[in-house]
């Protein structure tokens, strides 16, 4: 049995899924053992309460630089036996000092099709402003596995989601979670988990 690590920083519908998935057996081999997230309060701590699962808060405002940020968040992944840490809305890029010691055990979902709107500076809605911006018919979420490349390591999943005429980018990014990224983040964890993931190079394989 895997131990999965999820970091977050604010509401946590996607570590939501993730939990739902768990307790619906679709997550096989694994299991969530601890919740950090980089901000006190929010309420993503409440739903791993909620559901018996150990939580620690880190906040990236008690530290003076990102790296030793970094390197609390690295000891407390370590402490924590994690096989598996998984993004879910986590608002800090961390160290690569973090990804070299996890190499390929660290995956985030993306609210885009890596690799458009992708990269430093789209988070959150910002990333379906632009999509809308750009007129693009077919957007979706991307799940990859974090390198020092902001956005840029192996893709896992994707999985595609209409743009409709009439989208504001709340409905759009409502939709890609709803569509998206809550089916393919607890299935990426779940193959990873079950030992089915292999990376060559700069691709992922599905076995």
């Amino acid at each position: 049995m895997k131990n999965i690590v999820v970091l977050v920083s604010g509401g946590g519908t996607n570590l939501q899924a993730l939990i739902d998935a768990q307790e619906s057996g679709a997550i096989k081999n694994g299991r969530i053992t601890c919740v950090i997230s980089s901000k006190p309060g929010v309420y993503a701590l409440e739903r791993a309460a909620n559901h018996g699962i150990g939580t620690r808060v880190i906040a990236r405002r008690d530290y003076a630089d990102i790296i030793s940020y970094s390197q609390a968040v690295l000891d407390a992944i370590l402490e924590e036996k994690a096989d598996l840490v998984v993004y879910a809305g986590f608002m800090t890029i961390l160290d690569e000092l973090v990804v070299k010691a996890m190499p390929n055990k660290m995956m985030n979902v993306h609210p885009a099709l890596i690799p458009s709107f992708c990269g430093k500076g789209y988070y959150g809605l910002k990333v379906h402003e632009e999509a809308l911006k750009k007129g693009v018919k077919l957007t979706g979420a991307t799940v990859h596995f974090v390198t020092e490349v902001c956005d840029g390591g192996p893709i896992i999943l994707q999985k595609g989601v209409e743009v409709l005429d009439d989208d504001t980018p709340e409905t759009l990014q409502r939709r890609v979670m709803e569509q998206a990224e809550w089916k393919i983040l607890p299935k990426a964890v779940s193959l990873f988990c079950e030992d089915r993931l292999e990376v060559r190079g700069s691709r992922v394989y599905i076995k």
